[in-house]
């Protein structure tokens, strides 16, 4: 990779976008950058399910349509990666899953659509755990996304692929979607941004459901302000989509950049929620958020303990919720109408091919979650478990509105530890579904949290990242805060992160002892 090349994967989507728009740099360079690097280290962390053949092509028209005049979107030109849950019309969509192998929609999600139409250069599907249903991408059925810090351990889940692309400067964005905290637990762990925003704040229209009370489309970055010129693009009222928000929201790129002025958090009242936190929690984790904490209270903030008695339940409440409507969301897939067919030996009945086919195409975790959402909706039972679990539900959004009576924002880690090496869960489940602890809750409530570095874990050097909520429709409001800690936190310790990270463009080695790629 060439110096000019190398310098480009470096920069932020908002540098870019400068570069851009001064025609100091063209789109096309841009592109065949971020596809040599793909091609460079990709390899080594299978981010990529697919790599897009018509990405030039896009970037092309872009600079013909600059050089013309043609009024443009801020990102036109910039890559952009897609997590394998969202339709697109040129691309495979699989879901990483095998039932959905070589599958090309015949229309393209929203947010999708809204990308292209922003000129933003889609450079290809990234990996992700089967139907979103996982914390390490492990359970993807072709294959494990590494994470960059060290090759040897997860990148988080399910948007993994995603993540690592980012934290990889494969691409300087990617979409993700979370349903339990499949945007900001891969964000923790890799070192980069995620957003889950409110609840219909992002169309779902065209995203290959797993639980559609739960699901949300969101940006992955490596700056906050790039996570809100994303959010811009993809965000807003969506006539499709039944749940979405018919409101109408401020600039989050606005936000963002208000917020980076800030030199102080004076008058803020800032939640550190009791339950989120403590006993189970690496040490490396709890110390940095010790230490956010503190520099939150030397600038202004104040710190405010809270407590939301029903979180202790979420992650039960959660684990009915989500395999109840994914068993009912699930059962399209029947071999008949599209995606894998398999015919049973001498052939079969319409049954026996739909077990035959979900037999073949659905892998474990898949199936586990079918069986247990499918009990928990049975004649006899559905009071004593999907009902009890949506009780809880309220009592969580309950819990919430009374912690946010008290507190501005609320905060915890976005994750309980570093990312952890392949296996180590993988053989017990309900150690795998605990990783999600911190962010199940904002799920339950259709409120948005945001996920950030907080810096590296003592004991193991990977990274560690924050968590913080809002009332629903306060997105702006975090982009705002986010912005403002990010610069805190680099005027204080000099927290870059990625510039930390093994894997960083700019270092000389080509590897590092943890494993990482350059």
């Amino acid at each position: 990779m060439n110096s000019m090349s190398n310098e480009l994967i470096q920069l932020s989507a908002a540098k870019l976008s400068e570069k851009l728009v001064k025609k100091e740099v063209s789109a096309l360079e841009v592109t065949k950058a971020h596809l040599d690097r793909i091609e460079e280290v990709d390899p080594a962390i299978h981010a990529f399910l697919h790599v897009s053949t018509e990405a030039l092509k896009v970037a092309g028209e872009v600079d013909g349509a600059r050089r013309l005049g043609a009024k443009l979107n801020p990102l036109a030109g910039v890559p952009v990666a897609i997590k394998d849950v969202l339709c697109t019309m040129d691309m495979p969509s699989t879901a990483g899953s095998k039932i959905l192998e070589g599958w090309v929609p015949p229309y393209d999600a929203t947010v999708v659509k809204r990308l292209r139409d922003a000129r933003l250069v889609p450079i290809g599907k990234t990996n992700m755990d089967e139907f979103a249903m996982g914390s390490s991408t492990e359970h993807s059925a072709y294959g494990p996304t590494k994470n960059p810090w060290d090759l040897e351990r997860i990148p988080g889940g399910s948007g993994g692929g995603s993540a690592a692309a980012v934290a990889a400067f494969e691409v300087p964005l990617a979409l993700g979607s979370d349903t339990g905290g499949s945007i900001r637990q891969p964000a923790a762990v890799t070192g980069t941004v995620g957003m889950k925003p409110t609840y219909g704040g992002v169309s779902r229209y065209g995203a290959i459901a797993l639980a559609s009370s739960l699901d949300q489309v969101g940006p992955v970055a490596r700056s906050v302000l790039d996570a809100a010129m994303l959010h811009d693009v993809i965000g807003g009222h969506d006539p499709k989509d039944s749940t979405s928000l018919n409101e109408s929201w401020s600039s989050f790129t606005e936000a963002a950049k208000e917020g980076a002025k800030a030199d102080s958090l004076k008058g803020l009242k800032i939640g550190v929620v009791k339950e989120l936190g403590g006993e189970g929690f690496q040490k490396g984790v709890s110390d940095r958020f010790a230490a956010v904490c503190e520099l939150l209270a030397a600038t202004g903030a104040e710190i405010v303990e809270v407590s939301a008695p029903s979180f202790a339940y979420a992650i039960a409440a959660y684990y009915l919720i989500l395999p109840a409507e994914a068993s009912s969301n699930l059962a399209k897939f029947d071999s008949v109408r599209f995606g894998l067919r398999v015919n049973p030996p001498g052939g079969g009945t319409v049954e026996q091919v739909m077990s035959a086919t979900r037999e073949a195409g659905f892998g474990p975790e898949v199936k586990r979650r079918i069986i247990l959402g499918t009990y928990a909706l049975s004649a006899g039972y559905y009071d004593a478990y999907y009902g009890s679990a949506q009780k809880v539900r309220t009592l969580v959004q309950r819990d919430f509105q009374s912690a946010f009576g008290k507190a501005d924002l609320l905060i915890s880690p976005s994750a309980p530890t570093t990312a952890f090496k392949f296996g180590e869960k993988l053989e017990d489940p309900l150690a795998m579904y605990l990783n999600d602890v911190t962010t199940i809750p904002a799920n339950l409530a259709g409120i948005p949290g945001l996920g950030l570095p907080m810096g590296l874990a003592e004991e193991d050097g990977l990274p560690t990242g924050l968590q913080v909520m809002a009332p629903a429709k306060a997105d702006a409001k975090l982009y705002s805060f986010g912005a403002t800690l990010e610069v805190l936190l680099k005027e204080s310790s000099g927290e870059l992160i990625l510039q930390d990270s093994p894997l960083y463009p700019g270092a000389n080695n080509a590897s590092s002892a943890n494993g990482g790629v350059k």
